[in-house]
């Protein structure tokens, strides 16, 4: 009889008791992936440029803004002083209108002490001393009063004072021209000349003829003086605006 060779052995299992159970493979697996580093580099240039363009967004409205609101307020300013100065006679404003309007104090402000006048002809003019014009045209009065026909100095110092008169006539008579600037002070009773020119021998026919006379030098004047110019006759001045003018500014 044959004997079946293929004996199978039973199998064994040794049960350790203090195995742990299986554990899932899960479980034993790594750390999560690492993006690439040049991911990570473009995304925080990317973050970076955008602050950048949002903060340089701010500013530039931030500028904008303060442009609007300074532009707004001096217009506004503006307005509010045309309306005052429509309230005085002479165009001035006064002290308390001045502090109305948020303008600082000129007895406090250096750059506010301006003293410097210029006046032009005046046309249909007569009399003598000359009468000029300060309002119109290329005229303006800061510090200085006009007034009776002369500048009235507010503030005593150096001054350079100015005159030009056009001399013109449809025929010549070749009398002498005189054109002359002088002072009138409450401390003395009489005109004090300052300035002088004389001309003879301007023409030499009987045609029309023109000559331009011009004075200027520099005099220590006092508070309340006031300057005026004459000439010979008032005939024969010609009161274009950029022909026949007078002024005078603080050194």
């Amino acid at each position: 009889m044959q004997q079946n060779l293929n004996y199978v052995y039973p199998q064994i299992f040794w049960v350790d008791g203090n195995a742990s159970p299986p554990v899932a493979c899960s479980s034993l697996a790594g750390p999560p992936p690492v993006p690439p580093r040049q991911d990570l580099k473009r995304n925080k240039r990317r973050d970076s440029t955008s602050l950048c363009l949002f903060i340089m967004f701010l500013l530039v409205l931030l500028a904008l803004t303060g442009v609007g609101v300074g532009i707004y307020k001096i217009l506004q300013m503006q307005d509010e002083l045309a309306r005052l100065k429509e309230l005085t006679s002479d165009g001035q404003l006064t002290p308390a209108l001045e502090k109305r309007i948020g303008l600082p104090d000129i007895s406090t402000e250096k750059k506010d002490m301006i003293q410097a006048a210029h006046v032009t002809g005046k046309e249909n003019t007569n009399s003598l001393p000359l009468e000029w014009e300060d309002t119109y045209g290329r005229t303006f009065t800061a510090g200085v009063q006009y007034k009776n026909t002369g500048l009235i100095v507010n503030e005593t110092g150096l001054y350079f004072v100015y005159s030009m008169v056009y001399f013109r006539w449809k025929s010549c008579e070749n009398n002498p021209l005189s054109h002359t600037v002088f002072k009138r002070t409450p401390r003395y009773p009489k005109d004090m000349v300052l300035m002088e020119g004389k001309t003879t021998n301007y023409c030499t026919d009987r045609s029309m003829w023109a000559r331009n006379s011009y004075l200027g030098a520099v005099f220590n004047l006092t508070r309340s003086d006031s300057l005026h110019v004459n000439v010979s006759n008032v005939n024969f001045v010609g009161f274009e605006e950029s022909k026949t003018f007078f002024g005078l500014y603080k050194l």
